[in-house]
């Protein structure tokens, strides 16, 4: 089993099970704003940072239909009231339907709210992200889970997670050994590592098992490199076979030479008697 199809039987055995939600997919309702003057991500390593997750988590959910991703997009979640709104740098949400897309999403006409929100710590919003907003996601929204995260290598670490205990309390996720955590919601573990490369703490996914969920780049070079070994296998192959119809005609080469000393001899010998 190849890389590709190892992880396409781990994504199917991995992903949660949850109902499909009561409303509709509603792309625009009347009188909620849909956009501000604020720009997507504060700086290169948040952008860095919003990108590749993003493109993670959609990457793994595409085979689900019920699965809506969404990035800096507003959340509205009480009817009739517009200053009830947030948007998180991502938000997923279970049980609605991935299409089509969403000028905002209203948790009311949609019957859903998101199950997971990642907010990536700036200096204009870091005090909001640890503090006001672990209750505003939990407890006013009902968010399952909320991470937030440090993506500067140059500023301290900072990654943490609250959960909403089945009593209703928010509680801290503990970290592993290692420091991650393990989001329940997604069956996920969330790790960090240093890119030395981009100078970007990037938080990144993993299946339970440890198995990370690669970008859409690192999956094209994945499938280039197995198509190289592919290619090397089967020019390996073709050596090969040469190799042996090479020896093989040698062989039947050499064999015709002695058949034809055989005679040659075998005449010589009747024309002397």
């Amino acid at each position: 089993m190849n890389a590709l199809n190892d992880f396409e039987f781990k994504q199917k055995k991995y992903m949660p099970v949850f109902p499909k939600a009561i409303g509709k997919p509603t792309i625009y309702i009347e009188g909620y704003p849909c956009e501000d003057d604020e720009p997507m991500a504060a700086t290169d390593f948040h952008a860095e940072q919003i990108t590749t997750l993003f493109d993670q988590l959609k990457r793994y959910f595409a085979i689900n239909e019920l699965v809506h991703i969404a990035v800096d997009s507003f959340i509205y979640y009480s009817e009739g009231d517009i200053t009830k709104c947030v948007a998180p740098d991502i938000h997923i949400v279970f049980g609605v339907e991935k299409y089509p897309l969403r000028r905002s999403f209203y948790t009311w006409a949609e019957g859903a709210v998101p199950v997971v929100v990642f907010e990536f710590l700036s200096d204009s919003t870091a005090h909001q992200d640890r503090d006001r907003k672990v209750e505003l996601y939990l407890n006013d929204i009902g968010v399952q889970e909320y991470f937030i995260h440090q993506p500067e290598m140059k500023k301290p670490v900072e990654f943490r997670g609250w959960q909403r205990s089945p009593s209703g309390d928010i509680v801290e996720i503990e970290p592993d050994a290692e420091g991650g955590l393990f989001s329940e919601a997604l069956n996920l573990w969330l790790r960090w590592e240093n890119d030395q490369t981009t100078h970007v703490r990037l938080m990144r996914p993993y299946l339970p098992d440890g198995t990370p969920i690669t970008t859409s780049m690192e999956i094209k070079h994945l499938l280039e490199q197995e198509k190289t070994l592919r290619e090397e296998e089967q020019h390996r192959r073709e050596e090969e076979q040469y190799r042996r119809e090479e020896a093989e005609a040698k062989a039947n080469e050499l064999e015709a030479e002695v058949e034809r000393l055989r005679a040659q001899i075998a005449n010589t010998n009747n024309e002397s008697k």
